[in-house]
């Protein structure tokens, strides 16, 4: 009869070392990741900023959600709304394509939205009760781009 090998034993040192090792290159690694705005976090940011006329908004606010469809978004508040709008570029291919997929964003981030009209040319959610209600339209500008418009009372 043969005897079985033995696995070789690692010493208490090494161990310690290779798991502060995969702890430092999961910290490291995450300096790599998508630094991106996320669509939810801008959208959420605005929306709370509709009761007080969007005014505590910059331009830069609104970027987050047009970011993942294109990258020249012109972002805004002006006359009680707060606007964006884009060219849809990349993965998002038409404006139509990229309409439908900022709907989605726009129902997935703000489950309390309501969603009363979805169609090609136009994506309309509202939040609230009617004599405090935020506004949010997703809609076709010209032939190539995305607007997005929030609006409050």
């Amino acid at each position: 009869m043969q005897p079985t090998p033995r696995a070789p034993r690692i010493h208490p040192f090494h161990a310690g070392f290779a798991i502060a090792m995969l702890a430092v290159t999961a910290l490291t690694s995450s300096a790599y990741a998508d630094d991106a705005p996320s669509p939810c976090a801008a959208l959420k940011r605005i929306v709370a900023a509709a009761p007080a006329g969007f005014a505590q908004l910059t331009p830069d606010d609104g970027k987050g959600v047009a970011q993942p469809y294109g990258d020249d978004a012109q972002c805004g508040a002006s006359k009680g709304s707060y606007q964006c709008s884009w060219t849809p570029s990349g993965g998002a291919g038409s404006s139509t394509a990229a309409l439908q997929a900022v709907a989605a964003d726009i129902a997935s981030c703000l489950p309390d939205a309501t969603h009363d009209v979805n169609s090609p040319a136009r994506q309309h959610f509202y939040i609230g009760s009617r004599d405090a209600r935020t506004q949010i339209t997703a809609m076709p500008a010209g032939a190539n781009k995305v607007k997005l418009v929030v609006s409050g009372k």
